[in-house]
């Protein structure tokens, strides 16, 4: 049981160190409901909102997305953890045609992450007894950046992505929210600066201010997100081989030159991530549906797949 200022210490310390060991590259707690920056967060979501910058993603308009107790009810604390997925291994496209986000080529992150954090969970049953928790990764209703952020792990760039000084922005967020007071870190300072890459690397100027992304001009909302038969005119010039999201404004980012590889194999980008080329448009929806098995990019159905790819075809001139 938890009953002294030295217990929770140690139990904050010892539960990061247990993320740690259970693969997660960084990790942070913050107490709930948070400093005033997770209003100003909130306050910036129902901007962004407001503005429809959300595009057809209405799933952003939760409620519930605003309030952390909501989750969780007698909330008191907030574990965030980033799981690093760059790989050495993550640019070996041999056709060099399709691209694919680095952040979707190895195993589906959302359950290698909720396995890690379910084992996390089972380590907090036997050490606090007494404290509930509940598992959240991004397809849970949570202000997520602005906790991790809170949390200390990283700050919220100007491409909308969390960095980290060490690791840059090559990892995807998990959290575990707590019925327990623990000895929260202190939140991270934006680093950013003056530097304006991202915004200036951007090919259909998707970010449209500092830390503000119009999904109808994100290259990766129309090619993970959106349903439409076809991709926008301005979308389809600039698609430059993005199949399957977009890593131009993380790629560009200092942060991330010189970022350490996690060369596991849940990272490892699958072969025929690798393989992707102009013989894919005639796989039929049983061998898409067999190769997407097990990863993040099932989302994008093969009907899709082949918009997008021949979107591409259009603007490029294939050597047979």
């Amino acid at each position: 049981m938890i009953d002294t200022i030295q217990n929770i210490e140690e139990i904050s310390k010892k539960l990061k160190e247990r993320a740690i060991f259970e693969g997660f590259t960084i990790a942070g707690i913050a107490s709930i409901p948070g400093s005033s920056r997770i209003k100003l967060r909130t306050n910036a979501l129902e901007r962004w909102l407001s503005n429809n910058h959300h595009a057809e993603m209405k799933w952003m308009e939760a409620e519930r997305r605003k309030d952390i107790s909501s989750l969780l009810e007698d909330a008191k604390s907030i574990l965030s953890v980033g799981f690093s997925y760059i790989s050495s291994h993550n640019n070996e496209n041999k056709n060099n045609l399709f691209k694919v986000a680095k952040f979707s080529q190895g195993e589906d992150y959302h359950k290698v992450i909720y396995k890690k954090l379910k084992n996390i969970g089972k380590w907090i049953n036997l050490e606090i007894p007494d404290c509930k928790w509940k598992i959240c990764v991004d397809t849970s209703p949570l202000l997520e950046k602005a906790w991790a952020e809170e949390s200390g792990i990283g700050w919220i760039g100007k491409n909308s992505n969390l960095i980290n000084t060490k690791n840059g922005s090559w990892f995807t967020l998990g959290f575990l929210i707590l019925t327990k007071d623990l000895i929260p870190d202190e939140p991270h300072q934006s680093l950013c600066g003056k530097c304006d890459i991202c915004i200036e690397h951007c090919p259909t100027k998707a970010i449209v201010e500092p830390f503000v992304i119009n999904s109808d001009l994100c290259i990766a909302y129309h090619t993970i997100e959106s349903r439409e038969k076809t991709i926008p005119k301005k979308i389809e010039e600039n698609l430059d081989g993005w199949v399957a999201g977009c890593d131009i404004c993380q790629d560009v980012c200092p942060w991330n030159k010189s970022v350490p590889y996690n060369n596991n194999s849940e990272t490892a980008p699958k072969e025929w991530i690798k393989n992707l080329n102009i013989e894919s448009l005639n796989w039929d929806d049983k061998t898409w549906k067999e190769n997407l098995k097990g990863t993040t990019l099932k989302r994008i159905k093969p009907w899709m797949w082949k918009r997008n790819m021949q979107a591409n075809l259009k603007n490029k001139k294939i050597k047979s």
